[in-house]
């Protein structure tokens, strides 16, 4: 089995204000990290547009207008949808890439016509709530995702794990009343959107944060996650495993103080496709959140891809 990369050249026209840390050359370094000799064997594929079926599963009509009407014509610049949240004209598509590669994942991995998948796309999704784009975000590719697995093809467990350094609020927003989801999130804290408390459970107990406090390095991540993560998620037995992967947490990170490195986003990588070697034939399906420092994300991407990579065969 292989692993297939998901990405498309019009995420590249989401053009970002300058100085902006989601900008274009976020994604030219992913491409760069994975266009070696070492990632020769990846399928790569083309995220296709995202269905409005697909984002209704989260999203109301109503927004989704609301955003279509925000993003200006060609030429007309940039249109602020909060302080942070920007979108021009090339924002729509690159939008509806993000959500269509997650969904041509899901449906590729559970086909078994690949082992696992990454999706490579830009804008980010975790930070989009049911009517509220924010902190880069417009739509939440991943709960968009887990709600294609369970509503599309029938699954009945699905699970996502958000290394991301801020917390998944916008995942954590659409999955909340979603019994057949399970959403784990580790996280700085305090950082932004401020949520992401451990008392935040969800309407069935199918949320479950880890706060980590500034500083956190690799020993301290790795021990929580065997001591905490990996039991609940064993003991939810997922049909899938879908990922948030964000590799703001390296200790270069300009937005975050977090101190992991590269080996450790392959470790979490690794544990996680092992899981889902015992409950789910493997089937995993990540997509690209935040990571603003442009080597660390390329090398941290390179590691994580590559363990993916390992795991396929």
């Amino acid at each position: 089995m292989s692993t297939a990369v998901y990405t498309h050249s019009e995420c590249l026209s989401h053009v970002t204000p300058p100085g902006h840390p989601e900008q274009v050359a976020r994604l030219v370094a992913v491409a760069e990290a994975l266009d070696t000799p070492g990632f020769a064997a990846l399928e790569r594929r083309s995220a296709p547009l995202g269905e409005i079926a697909d984002i209704l599963r989260c999203h109301p009509q109503g927004y989704i207008d609301r955003v279509r009407a925000a993003i200006p014509e060609e030429g007309a610049g940039v249109v602020s949808l909060d302080a942070d949240t920007h979108v021009m004209s090339g924002s729509w598509n690159a939008a509806l890439r993000g959500v269509g590669g997650v969904c041509a994942a899901v449906d590729a991995v559970l086909a078994g016509e690949v082992g696992n998948a990454f999706v490579a796309c830009r804008p980010p999704g975790h930070h989009a709530e049911t009517e509220t784009a924010m902190g880069f975000c417009l739509f939440g590719n991943i709960a968009i995702g887990a709600k294609r697995a369970l509503d599309h093809h029938g699954l009945s467990r699905v699970a996502v794990v958000d290394f991301d350094v801020h917390h998944g609020n916008g995942t954590q927003d659409l999955l909340w009343d979603e019994a057949r989801a399970f959403f784990i999130s580790s996280h700085q804290m305090p950082l932004y959107p401020g949520s992401g408390a451990r008392h935040e459970t969800g309407a069935h107990g199918n949320v479950f944060n880890l706060p980590f406090p500034p500083d956190t390095a690799g020993p301290a991540f790795r021990r929580q996650y065997e001591a905490e993560v990996f039991p609940a998620l064993e003991n939810f037995r997922p049909e899938l495993i879908l990922v948030s992967a964000g590799f703001d947490a390296h200790r270069a990170d300009p937005l975050a103080q977090m101190a992991l490195v590269e080996e450790d986003f392959a470790w979490v990588t690794g544990r996680l496709c092992e899981i889902a070697a015992e409950f789910c034939d493997g089937r995993v399906v990540s997509t690209l959140e935040g990571g603003y420092d442009l080597p660390a994300l390329g090398a941290s991407t390179a590691a994580h891809v590559k363990t993916l990579m390992e795991h396929a065969q």
